[in-house]
């Protein structure tokens, strides 16, 4: 019984100030989605296969989890969604299915605030002000906002790294070992639904206590990643029939698909879309589209930055994060959210795979910003000068970004209301 209620601990809000998050991300997010999936066919239209907008695969995901190649247990996980959802809405795929599918996301995506705010109090032991402002910052983040109405693999991913962030972490803060339980899990959900994710999941075995100084330890480590990644294997293998050459022959052609260079420089690619798209909406463009059968449909993309002022916030949110990473070096858990943040960096900026659409990808890593924003705090908490000065640009940049992604998400309702009613 005290494991299950340390279990739960872990994923829902425990007392009075993360409830409070919890509810107003379900009153914030949950108008917003009730409003687009009541209102508009863009949640889930089925006669638009993908890129309704910003290259989210709503209808694949929701119909079969997405390809095997990227999301190779992702069906299991979305076909209990599916089926909920249709057992609401009566077997019609409505508003009301629109409505059960997007909710799901709502509640994911409060969750993932509250995991946040978890990580600032509890890992970091932040004030509670700074903490909620951190909070409130990362709520408005163009990602939040997206995921918030969509039925995506990144909407859960997001939720469940930070879930096993904040698992780890506290393990590591009380000197215990990641559990061979947690770790399969962890494993199968986070590696499931995006297989590129996976590598995050055993980052933290390499901080835990002796493992590089005690035989011992080492071969704990070793055996629990080998069971773990054993499941994982075994489940995904067994998705494809244990048909190896398919994996390799699917997994090589999205990389040919996903990595070809586009008219677009590199570097503001990075910049605009892959740093910062994922947190500041940038300007978005619509552009024409049709299906196999010839059904002619509206998508909507992002553009790159058109002013200085998006490219001053992206450099300073940079400029931070790089500035917490040099002030805490030594510290494992800045050690840890920055390894996994170059996975992401070098999947994307390095390989280039997806570039041209990263601003979809920020489920897999944004969290690190205002985590690494916090380690920052705590690196100053004892000069009330610094702790000032930097509250003070974070509360710059957090009035900047709402204004922002406000005004975007007006276009972003312009273009419902054309194409979508």
């Amino acid at each position: 019984m005290k494991k299950i209620r340390s279990f739960f601990s872990y994923i829902f809000p425990c007392y009075g100030v993360e409830l409070i998050v919890f509810m107003l991300g379900l009153i914030g997010y949950g108008v917003l989605a009730t409003i687009i999936a009541w209102d508009y066919r863009i949640v889930y239209d089925d006669r638009i296969p993908w890129d309704a907008y910003f290259s989210f695969d709503n209808r694949a995901i929701v119909t079969t989890g997405g390809g095997f190649e990227r999301h190779p247990l992702a069906n299991y996980f979305f076909d209990q969604i599916r089926e909920l959802a249709l057992f609401f809405s009566q077997g019609k795929r409505d508003g009301v299915f629109r409505l059960v599918l997007s909710w799901f996301s709502v509640v994911a995506i409060s969750l993932s605030c509250v995991q946040v705010f978890k990580y600032l109090k509890n890992i970091i032991e932040l004030p509670t002000y700074l903490a909620l402002l951190l909070v409130l910052f990362f709520c408005f983040f163009s990602t939040n906002i997206l995921l918030s109405f969509t039925p995506e693999t990144y909407t859960y991913t997001l939720l469940f790294l930070l879930i096993f962030n904040y698992y780890a972490a506290r393990r590591l803060q009380e000197n215990k070992g990641i559990s061979i339980m947690a770790l399969t899990l962890g494993g199968v959900a986070i590696g499931g639904l995006t297989i590129t994710n996976i590598v995050k999941v055993y980052i933290p075995l390499l901080f835990e206590k002796n493992v590089f100084r005690k035989g011992k330890a080492l071969g704990s480590v070793l055996l629990k990643g080998f069971v773990s990644v054993a499941v994982f294997v075994l489940l995904y293998l067994n998705r494809v029939n244990f048909d190896v050459y398919r994996i390799f022959a699917k997994t090589g052609e999205q990389y040919e698909k996903f990595s070809k260079p586009k008219i677009t420089p590199i570097w503001d690619m990075i910049v605009s879309w892959f740093f910062g798209g994922n947190v500041l909406f940038s300007n978005l463009v619509v552009r024409d589209y049709h299906n196999k059968k010839g059904f002619e449909y509206k998508a909507l993309f992002m553009d790159t930055y058109s002013t200085g002022l998006p490219y001053v916030f992206v450099g300073l949110l940079l400029g931070l994060v790089l500035w917490s990473y040099i002030k805490n070096f030594r510290n494992t858990f800045v050690q840890i959210l920055m390894i996994s943040f170059l996975v992401d960096i070098t999947i994307h900026c390095v390989l280039k795979f997806g570039l041209h659409t990263s601003y979809i990808y920020g489920g897999h890593f944004v969290f690190i910003y205002p985590l690494m924003i916090g380690w920052l705090f705590f690196a100053y908490r004892k000069s009330p000068k610094m702790l000032s000065f930097l509250a003070s640009v974070l509360g710059v940049m957090t009035f900047y970004l709402i204004i922002n992604n406000i005004y975007r998400m007006e276009e972003f309702f312009i273009f419902l209301n054309t194409f979508y009613m």
